[in-house]
């Protein structure tokens, strides 16, 4: 949302806008487009628990989704990617 609005605060008064515009009207580019680091958890010789992102693991939500197996019973029965 900042590369439309800018870094200025949102006023209170249109504070419920933005919510709906966030929430109602999803960037197609955010949802199936842009890359994201999907962390693996690791855990050390001491039993400590950290993130770690691979490069190798960087996918778009889309193809992540199909990558996992039986998607299908995630999904809504109303979307269009349930098929």
């Amino acid at each position: 949302m900042r590369k439309h609005l800018g870094p200025s605060q949102i006023p209170p008064h249109g504070a419920g806008l933005v919510n709906d515009l966030c929430s109602n009207h999803p960037n197609p580019y955010v949802n199936f487009h842009r890359p994201c680091f999907f962390s693996e958890t690791i855990t050390d010789a001491k039993g400590k628990e950290c993130g770690r992102d691979r490069y190798e693991e960087m996918k778009t939500l889309y193809e992540k989704l199909k990558s996992i197996p039986y998607a299908s019973q995630y999904l809504s029965p109303a979307s269009p990617l349930n098929n």
